[in-house]
């Protein structure tokens, strides 16, 4: 069976979906692998690379491509792309499901059976295939140090014969996995950490990376979390009283990191204008839900801008903002999905149609969109199948049982 990995083509996007070590393990399980000339530059793999591990190296996507039985990408192809996929190839990819309308449309128009990776139910054995938490992971890393490249101070307390420094004050709001990185990474240079979930678990894990849980804990926070480890929809009274938990915190705040994303629906906003003005110059908020939004009333996408003196980070990919690490965790986690579709022994696909990892990824076969949360006409599910939103007053982004506050990076 020939496996495909073309080259990414969307604006920004630098991680690639193979690596030279997973490269060197398809072939060992007997799969032919061609690789687009030049789909690792940006992740610091280079084409030599991927010939030492046994990849056929291919001039274009359609050489690549061409009688592939399997297609593996880093995000979904556009229109311009599809022409390149041979119909009837198994595509794996991050997908963006809940907003690629007529792209996914097309990819089923296309003939292939498509599995979006974002949508990998939330259990133990799926977990080496997680690719938003691996991907998340690096993003609370990232935005700590985006927070501290725009910060015009130290994070940590520092006593000089000049005076002393005083810590930085860093609020993360949403304690998921990015959270949670972010919390432990910022820690580790020194910063004295607060941070906010609805999630009554989430106030244990915050502790135990040596930062101090904030939330309105009244009742109906000790109700917030479902048996599955889901926060619950809060009332509109709760989030009146934690928002103004979060206005009276703010203006004490140097560096404050928003994780903050539903699938399906626009990013809440957690800050407010009146919020930001309300912050003390030379402060910075990063918000990692720019793609869906924004948590900030006035982030841009794509930009760093000062409003009221605080500079606020809108980068898009932030995991590819870090791609050879990104690319290397995405490849793993997408040969481990492969691996459970493929039969080393006839050395061909193997899908079991009722295994609930093909049943919860799958999204496109036999030209229509199969998967009941997006077919046609039909609404989001009130909780998502993947990465929960994690944010103070609504559903949350964040941990289940499965990923604890060790896998976030609990060593500081």
């Amino acid at each position: 069976m020939k496996i495909a990995i073309p080259r990414e083509r969307r604006a920004q996007e630098t991680r690639v979906a193979a690596s030279p070590d997973t490269v060197k393990k398809l072939i060992g399980l007997g799969c032919e692998v061609a690789v687009e000339k030049g789909a690792g530059a940006e992740a610091a793999y280079t084409d030599a690379a991927y010939k030492e591990a046994g990849a056929t190296l291919a001039k274009d996507a359609a050489a690549a491509c061409k009688g592939a039985g399997v297609v593996l990408k880093v995000r979904g192809p556009e229109a311009g792309e599809l022409a390149a996929l041979p119909s009837g190839a198994v595509l794996i990819a991050m997908l963006d499901p809940y907003r690629a309308g007529d792209e996914l449309k097309a990819i089923a128009e296309a003939g292939l059976t498509a599995f979006a990776m974002e949508l990998l139910p939330r259990i133990t054995r799926a977990q080496s295939m997680d690719v938003l938490s691996s991907q998340a992971n690096l993003a609370g890393y990232k935005a700590v140090l985006d927070a501290a490249n725009e910060y015009g101070r130290v994070y940590p307390m520092l006593m000089t014969a000049a005076g002393r420094i005083n810590p930085a004050q860093v609020l993360v709001m949403g304690v998921g996995v990015a959270g949670l990185q972010a919390i432990a990474t910022a820690r580790r240079l020194g910063a004295v950490v607060q941070a906010t979930d609805v999630r009554p678990a989430a106030k244990e894990q915050v502790e135990s990376l040596g930062a101090k849980f904030i939330a309105v804990e009244d009742e109906e926070f000790r109700e917030a979390e479902t048996a599955a480890g889901y926060a619950k929809e809060m009332s509109d009274d709760y989030k009146q009283k934690q928002a103004a938990l979060i206005a009276e915190t703010l203006p004490r705040m140097d560096v404050v990191i928003t994780t903050a994303a539903i699938p399906g629906r626009p990013a809440p906003k957690l800050i407010s204008a009146a919020m930001v003005k309300s912050m003390k110059p030379g402060s910075v908020i990063v918000d990692l839900a720019v793609e869906t939004g924004g948590n900030c009333e006035l982030v841009e996408a794509g930009k760093v801008v000062t409003r009221h003196g605080v500079t606020i980070v809108g980068h898009l990919n932030v995991p590819g903002r870090l791609a050879a690490d990104a690319s290397m965790l995405y490849a793993n986690n997408v040969f481990n999905f492969l691996s459970l579709l493929y039969d080393q022994e006839s050395q061909a696909l193997a899908i079991d149609w009722e295994d609930e990892i093909v049943t919860g990824t799958l999204v496109t076969r036999d030209g229509a969109i199969v998967h009941p949360a997006l077919a046609p006409a039909s609404e989001p599910p009130s909780e998502p199948p993947s990465e929960p939103p994690s944010e103070p007053g609504a559903e949350a982004e964040a941990e289940t049982t499965e990923t604890g506050p060790e896998e976030a990076g609990s060593d500081d």
